[in-house]
């Protein structure tokens, strides 16, 4: 037996282990005990790769210490950024030490493997692709089991086979031993490579130790830490607890369990208990958690469980290499019980997280949430994490704690009050899913912004009341206790008008909370009082008592969500942080909790203000408002299906679950009164021969005439010569506006499309996504049912080709023609598991349908996709040829908006087409992710890199942080780059702010701007929304203001307003994407939030100059690019002045009004900030919705509070000289006005 070595005469011994399994430091560090007495020298140290974002001295001692490590081990490094980090001090050192063993990473660090003869830099590498197995399967079956089999027979296989397969088998059983790394474990791993790889001085050390074999564990098993050896391989030997309200599953990592670091774990189930639920802790090897599902929380192929918590902070199926979220998606729709995906903060310290104003890191926000929402998670939110164990206490709530810290450091612990609410929720969901219908109270929240009575029942695209009681109908059939009204009119007016009256109020007042009250029960009373004052504030409060707006019926309360507070006085969001929701806010949703009692909340319709309260991004702590506001109520959101963006915030921040709504019907916008008989002119004169020069010149006179009056031309002076190529481009203009593409009407909940709608949806779906028109009769035989092989015409490739068209247009004919909405309302008011789906736009995403699904976005290590990037970069050159084509030069400076909806419903083409004006491209790594930028040759590009001035919205901030840090990079690097300056307008700007400024490279190239931490919008629109602005510059002021904050290649934002103002000075356009086509630039504020509002800071930077401003439209085919006062034509000529539109919204009455006068505002909002809307406009939205007296009175009838505004906004406008009418229409225009105010008084709301 080897002698073993004392102190005296200890050979020094450095092993040193590099990973992402920080969670491992512990077991390592009580294995160093073990080793030194076999190895007194012994120094083993683990360097944790998630640290070196946060610890600016982490990667440094990880430098110097695999600078002289005699034993190597690097592991578990996936991520990009850690591997960049890294990569170069183990290459320096790998010839050097004794062994390199690198496993489980990428595959440009495990071919860094250099263990005796074993070299993975040279062998044929069969070994790394059998490792690509240890990943998990994509398969349907489970993953992780027989690849540890495998994994275990190998090296007995390897046992007797002389020469390098020794060393091989050496390799494999490192992995063995990492995988189950208990104490134990890790010291045999080292004794094993110190035994047979020791060289030089330490060639002594072999033989002293010889390595145990791998001690092994339940690869799937269960876990208490009251249960007798804590694991177990049966649900019996689990601890039971009096008085059981309900089982729920929690999923763990079985690495955390056999290194001993389950504290976070421990206090979790404490948590789940102390809220009377027993807890069946599972795990499975690898990262496949579906064999322990399938073996724990099923029972006969259904679920024992009444809900699942997955702890784990990965995907279901995979980790942080890849996923399987459709495998995930099937199990737990078999489960059918609610699942929540809970983590700990892995890549900072608790206390970090809790003094953060953003939350998650961008790369924690990405693995631990986005990618976990794919499965059909819900309820993302933190639960605990590493401390750096510092005497400053954690800022994530009130309590202020403060942990302790082992002298290995990596202990994980739980965070108390986020444990408890996580516990609490879990106990809601399961009480919500073991009650009867009968007795079961649902909360359902409507929406009022701007708020007024005009705009109570705001949602996207949904005709909310009729919504609303198609719901209360189906609640009532399926069981629920419901007074159900006579009709929607009914239970619209009961809602709205009710008491309104008498209380002064903008709805029905269905209780009072008084003052005294609100006092007692107010848990954040000093922090609303500090905003607003003192109890019960100003804010739907008579002085004495604070109002709850709406009305009960039965056992369903529909409440009006009051205002967020800055409606009024919105210049205070500029100048306030830590802002708070007034007291009527807080006490809503108090009410709805605890005077109500509501079993669960269902917000209706996109969207709301409290997912966007204040409050950390992601990640939120107890310091949130959002998360305060919620609590444990169970949120269901109906949610607009075309709107990911918005939707994954409602999921993160006040843990909802979706269900997505079908947009409006799509249609082609046809002709009306006047286009029509102007097409009927310009088909007549194409049809006359170039013989008939009299006729044709009369008919040219005749066409200029109808044109000049439809305001598509000027009446003078006559075409003369020019008629042919006029008379060509208007017909095109008019071809445009036949077939453009607009929204028809308002979807209602459980009401399918009728035939005649689902006829033209598939028109369009065929014109935008295949570029096809076929006939009305051929899609008229789809909808009937007809097979796609009997309504085709003709043989031959082409016919072959649309057979395969119109077998996808009938199929999703089939979806539109079925009701998932409701059924799936019901469902998720059951406790049940809703299918996950992605967000997009029918016409381009059918995958989109069925609706009725709980939203998420695209997978954000694949953004931008392959084909953004193509589809960016062609949308790039549109751009510069439409700017080229107005007599301008090659623009050096472009100023992009970049909104989150769109990059998540297309991929980043967006983003693509930022890249693309810059000159670079995404770069990614060998499992597909988005890794960063790297720069296009200029060979290659073949025209100079344009300056891009990024302004995001609060969305995309929140939601693609690596895109934030990609964007960062591509601008920094085109700034670098050692190019002329003549060729690389970036690196000319850039060096021009340095040489003012004295700042850095790093500094003077920031290009992407948005908010601050936090909060959204320019304000621009709120502003313009409510009068409060003197003359256009004061909108200049607030958008730079907001939108001054600068994000780097970190992704911290810094103020950077002299930067802004100063890029902005040399833009020579501003641009932006159309989101959809159901989003039009006059049908919502946010497009004049963000285009108008940076367009009107450019005009002031450039000392009063404007730069053109265009919109994208890749809504359909090829994609366009039209100037903005085009786009504003089109739309008002297609949209507002088209009988087929406003008719299609005021057959849903009150809503349809509303949305009418939306339409106004925001037209007028592009006057302020742009100066682009023609005159002609105004005039005949006057005409058509005032001066009309049979209109007039009809808007009245329908929404008196809307249509009045729709006269005020048009009489604003004439007084902010937007456009001038003649005096008798101005007269006509201000008595209109005069008429609908005086109707308000004592008036409600027609049916």
């Amino acid at each position: 037996m080897p002698k073993r070595t004392s102190p005296a005469d200890a050979t020094p011994l450095r092993v040193v282990i590099v990973t992402m399994d920080s969670h491992l430091s512990g077991a390592a560090a009580r294995a160093r005990n073990l080793l030194r007495r076999d190895y007194p020298g012994i120094e083993l140290t683990v360097h944790s790769a998630d640290e070196w974002g946060t610890d600016e001295g982490a990667l440094g001692r990880c430098y110097a210490d695999i600078a002289t490590g005699d034993i190597v081990i690097a592991t578990m490094l996936f991520l990009d950024d850690h591997v960049r980090a890294v990569m170069p001090a183990l290459l320096a050192r790998r010839l050097d030490c004794d062994a390199m063993i690198c496993c489980m990473s990428a595959a440009e660090v495990v071919k860094l493997t250099r263990v005796g003869k074993f070299d993975m830099s040279a062998e044929a590498l069969g070994a790394i692709n059998w490792l690509k197995k240890l990943r998990g399967k994509k398969e349907s079956g489970p993953a992780g089991k027989g690849e540890m089999k495998m994994l275990r027979q190998l090296p007995k296989l390897l046992r007797f086979i002389p020469g390098t397969a020794q060393d091989m088998r050496a390799y494999f059983l490192t992995l063995q031993y990492w995988l189950a790394g208990s104490e134990q474990n890790i010291a045999n791993m080292v004794r094993l490579l110190v035994d047979r790889y020791a060289s030089g001085p330490r060639k002594g050390l072999r033989g002293i130790a010889k390595a145990e074999p791998p001690v092994e564990y339940a690869d799937i098993g269960v876990y208490h830490p009251r249960m007798k050896g804590r694991i177990a391989e049966s649900v019996d030997k689990l601890p039971t607890i009096p008085n059981q309200q309900g089982t729920v599953g929690v999923l763990l990592l079985r690495s955390y369990l056999l290194a001993g670091n389950s504290g976070h774990y421990d206090g979790m189930i404490e948590a789940f208990e102390a809220k009377g639920l027993r807890v069946i802790a599972a795990f499975a090897s690898g990262l496949d958690q579906r064999p322990a599902i399938e073996k724990f929380f099923m029972k006969d192929g259904r679920s024992a469980v009444d809900a699942v918590v997955s702890l784990t902070g990965f995907s279901l199926v995979g980790g942080p290499a890849y996923n399987d979220s459709k495998a995930a998606e099937d199990i737990l729709a078999t489960l059918d019980v609610p699942y929540l995906s809970a983590h700990p903060v892995e890549f900072q310290t608790l206390e970090q997280w809790g003094a953060s104003d953003r939350g998650l890191m961008p790369v924690e926000s990405t693995i631990m949430v986005a990618i976990p929402e794919l499965d059909g998670c819900t309820g993302p939110m933190v639960y605990g994490g590493r401390s750096d164990a510092g005497e400053v206490p954690c800022a994530g709530c009130d309590r202020a704690c403060k942990f302790t810290r082992s002298e290995n450091g990596g202990d994980m612990y739980t965070c108390a009050e986020r444990a408890e609410v996580l516990a609490s929720r879990t106990a809601k969901l399961v009480a919500l899913r073991r009650s009867e219908r009968k007795d079961r109270k649902v909360a359902v929240v409507l929406f009022n912004f701007p708020p007024n009575s005009g705009h109570i029942g705001t949602a996207a695209f949904l005709g909310v009341f009729e919504s609303v009681y198609r719901t209360l109908q189906a609640m009532q059939r399926e069981g629920y206790q419901v007074e159900l009204p006579a009709n929607s009119d009914e239970l619209r007016e009961r809602i709205i008008t009710g008491n309104a009256q008498r209380f002064g109020s903008d709805a029905n007042v269905h209780a009072r909370v008084m003052a005294g009250d609100h006092v007692k029960n107010e848990r954040w009373l000093r922090e609303i009082e500090g905003q607003w004052g003192p109890a019960p504030g100003k804010h739907q409060s008579d002085g004495s008592s604070i109002f709850v707006l709406g009305e009960r019926f039965g056992n369903v309360f529909v409440g009006v969500q009051p205002a967020f507070g800055y409606e009024g006085d919105p210049m205070r969001l500029l100048f306030e942080k830590g802002f708070a929701p007034t007291h009527a806010f807080s006490a809503f949703y108090r009410w709805l909790k605890e005077d109500f009692g509501a079993h669960a909340v269902l917000h209706f319709g996109t969207h709301g203000a409290l997912e966007f309260m204040p409050g950390k991004q992601t990640g939120l702590s107890g310091a949130c408002w959002p998360d305060r506001m919620i609590g444990d109520l169970p949120n269901v959101y109906l949610y607009a299906s075309n709107n990911p963006s918005e939707g994954s915030i409602a999921k993160r921040r006040s843990a909802a679950t979706l269900i997505s709504y079908l947009t409006p019907p799509v249609a082609h916008a046809g002709l009306y009164r006047g286009l029509v008989e102007l097409k009927s002119s310009i088909e007549r004169w194409r049809g006359l021969s170039p013989d008939d020069e009299a006729e044709r010149a009369d008919l040219a006179v005749l066409i200029q005439a109808q044109a000049s009056a439809l305001d598509l031309a000027t009446a003078e002076p006559a075409w003369g010569d020019a008629a042919v190529a006029t008379i060509a481009k208007l017909s095109e203009d008019v071809l445009e506006m036949e077939y453009a593409l607009i929204p028809h009407g308002l979807h209602v909940v459980g009401e399918n499309p009728t035939f005649e709608q689902r006829v033209e949806m598939l028109q369009a779906v065929a014109d935008a996504s295949h570029g096809i028109r076929p006939e009305q009769s051929v899609i008229e035989g789809l909808v009937r049912g007809e097979r796609p092989e009997h309504v085709v015409v003709g043989s031959g490739p082409e016919a072959e080709a649309n057979i395969a068209i119109y077998k996808q247009l009938a199929a999703t004919d089939r979806l539109l023609a079925e009701d998932h909405e409701i059924p799936s309302l019901i469902h998720a008011l059951d406790g049940g598991f809703i299918r996950p789906a992605p967000g997009g736009d029918l016409l381009r995403t059918p995958a989109i349908l069925p609706t009725g699904r709980n939203l998420h976005g695209f997978d954000p290590f694949r953004i931008p996709s392959a084909f953004a990037v193509q589809d960016g970069a062609a949308q790039a050159q549109r751009l510069i040829e439409k700017h080229m084509e107005g007599g301008n030069g090659l623009p050096e400076s472009v100023a992009i908006v970049l909104w989150g909806t769109d990059n998540l419903k297309n991929e980043g083409a967006p983003i693509g087409q930022a890249l693309a004006l810059l000159g670079a491209r995404p770069r990614f790594d060998s499992y597909g992710r988005l890794t960063g930028a790297e720069l296009i040759p200029l060979g290659e590009l073949g025209r100079p890199r344009i300056d891009v001035i990024i302004t995001m919205s609060g969305i995309f901030r929140d939601l693609l942080p690596l895109q934030i840090k990609l964007l960062a990079e591509a601008c920094f690097l085109a700034a670098s780059a050692d190019e002329p300056t003549d060729f690389n307008f970036v690196r000319r700007h850039s060096l021009a702010y340095m040489e003012q400024h004295k700042c850095d490279m790093e500094t003077a190239s920031l290009r992407v701007f948005g908010n601050a931490d936090g909060a959204y919008g320019s304000n621009v629109n709120h502003l313009v929304e409510n009068s409060r602005w003197e003359d256009e510059d004061e909108l200049a002021e607030t958008y730079t203001r907001r939108k001054s904050f600068a994000y780097g290649m970190k992704g911290q934002p810094v103020q950077q307003a002299d930067l802004l103002k100063s890029a902005l000075a040399d833009v020579d356009l501003a641009y932006q994407n159309l989101d959809s086509v159901e989003l039009g630039v006059t049908t919502v504020d946010h497009y004049f939030d963000t285009l108008g509002g940076i367009s009107r800071a450019v005009r002031r930077a450039k000392g009063g100059t404007a730069a053109p401003v265009y919109i994208g439209d890749q809504t359909r085919g090829a994609g366009t690019v039209r100037t903005l006062s085009e786009q504003v034509a089109l739309e008002t000529r297609t949209r507002m002045l088209n009988p087929k539109w406003y008719e299609g919204m005021l057959k849903h009455g009150y809503e349809g009004v509303r949305q009418i006068e939306e339409h106004v505002t925001n037209t007028m909002g592009w006057s302020a900030t742009t100066g682009e809307v023609a005159p002609w406009v105004y005039r005949q939205l006057t005409e058509t919705f005032v001066l009309d007296p049979e209109m007039r009175a009809r808007l009245a009838a329908l929404n008196p509070v809307a249509s009045a505004k729709v006269a005020n906004r048009l009489i604003e406008a004439h007084e902010r000289n937007y456009w001038s009418p003649d005096p008798e229409m101005l007269e006509v225009l201000r008595k209109a006005g005069e008429e609908l105010e005086d109707r308000l008084e004592g008036v409600g709301v027609a049916a």
